[in-house]
C-alpha cells in the first residue's frame, strides 16, 4: 500500500505538468483548450525526431522541442485565437477544437499510427530499492520538474512586471487595456508559457509512456480531470489534483484490478466535483 501511494504520488506530478498548460490558458484567458493533448504529443514528437536526427540527448531534445512549441503557440494565439477572442468564447473553443483535429491527422499523416517511445536512460532505474519499497528515477524527476514549474510560475506571476500585466489582463481587459497593457500579446505570451511547459510535459510523457497520433484524446481527459479536481485556473490546485488523480488511478488498480483504474479515478473525480463544484481550489491561475 505504502508503495501504491508514494508511485501515485510521484505520478500525480506528471499529471499535474500534463494539465498545467491548460490551467494557465484558463485562468488568464478563461479559454478551454482543446488542442492541448494533441499539442502535447505534437511536442513529443518534435522531441523524438530531433533526439533521433541530431543524437542530442534527452535534456537538448527537450529544449529544442520547447522552442519550437513556443514560436508554434505565439503563432496560434496571434493568427488565429486572437482574431476571434472579441467574439466570445464559442468561436475560440471552436477554433481549438479544429486545430485539435488537424494536429491529430496530421501527427497520424507523417507518423503513422504505431506506437513510440522516446528512448530515456532514467526509465529503468530506481533511486531507492528495498523489500518493501521502491521508487522510478523517472517518476521522481516528473515530479521534481512539476514543483519546481508551478512555484517558478507562481513567482513569476507575482514577482514581476510581466507577470503583473498577465494578472491585470485576466482580472479586467477593460481596465488593463487603459493602463496601457497590450491584452492581446499577453494572451500571446500566455500561450507560449503554456506551450513551453506542454513541449516538456510532452517529453516527460514520450519518455515514461508509450504513444501515438491520437494518443492526445486521452491526455486532454487527464489534463481535464486534474484541472477540474484542483480548480480550473489554479497553479497549485493542479499539482493537489494530479496527485489526487495518481492516487486514486493506482490504488484503484491495487484494490479493484488494473482494468478498472482510470474508472475509480473519474469516479473520484465525479464525488468530488459533487461536494466542491468548483475544485478544490478554485481561483485565477495567476494568484495561486
Amino acid at each position: 500500500m505504502i508503495q501504491v501511494i508514494i508511485t501515485g504520488i510521484l505520478l500525480g506530478g506528471l499529471y499535474s505538468m500534463i494539465g498545467v498548460g491548460m490551467s494557465l490558458v484558463f485562468g488568464i484567458m478563461g479559454l478551454t483548450n482543446l488542442a492541448h493533448g494533441d499539442l502535447m504529443i505534437l511536442g513529443t514528437y518534435i522531441t523524438m525526431v530531433v533526439a533521433n536526427a541530431l543524437g542530442c540527448n534527452l535534456i537538448v531534445s527537450t529544449l529544442i522541442s520547447v522552442v519550437v512549441m513556443c514560436v508554434l503557440g505565439f503563432v496560434i494565439q496571434q493568427f488565429l485565437v486572437n482574431q476571434v477572442m472579441d467574439k466570445g468564447q464559442a468561436p475560440a473553443l471552436l477554433v481549438t477544437f479544429g486545430l485539435s483535429i488537424f494536429l491529430s491527422n496530421l501527427m497520424l499523416k507523417i507518423f503513422s499510427a504505431d506506437n513510440q517511445i522516446i528512448n530515456n536512460p532514467l526509465a529503468s532505474k530506481n533511486v531507492i530499492t528495498t523489500d518493501v519499497l521502491s521508487i522510478s528515477a523517472s517518476y521522481l524527476v516528473s515530479f521534481i520538474i512539476a514543483c519546481a514549474i508551478i512555484i517558478g510560475l507562481s513567482l513569476m506571476m507575482q514577482k514581476t512586471n510581466f507577470g503583473r500585466a498577465i494578472r491585470a489582463t485576466s482580472d479586467d481587459v477593460m481596465a488593463a487595456e487603459l493602463m496601457g497593457v497590450n491584452t492581446k500579446l499577453a494572451y500571446a505570451a500566455a500561450m507560449v508559457i503554456c506551450m513551453g511547459i506542454t513541449a516538456v510535459a510532452g517529453s516527460l510523457v514520450g519518455s515514461t509512456f508509450t504513444f501515438y497520433p491520437s494518443s492526445g484524446t486521452q491526455y486532454l481527459i487527464i489534463a481535464f480531470g486534474v484541472v477540474v479536481i484542483g480548480g480550473m485556473g489554479s497553479l497549485f490546485g493542479t499539482l493537489i489534483g494530479g496527485i489526487v488523480l495518481g492516487v486514486a488511478q493506482l490504488l484503484g488498480g491495487f484494490v479493484f484490478g488494473s482494468g478498472v483504474q482510470m474508472l475509480v479515478a473519474y469516479i473520484v473525480l465525479l464525488v468530488i466535483l459533487a461536494l466542491r463544484p468548483n475544485g478544490l481550489f478554485a481561483a485565477s491561475a495567476v494568484r495561486k
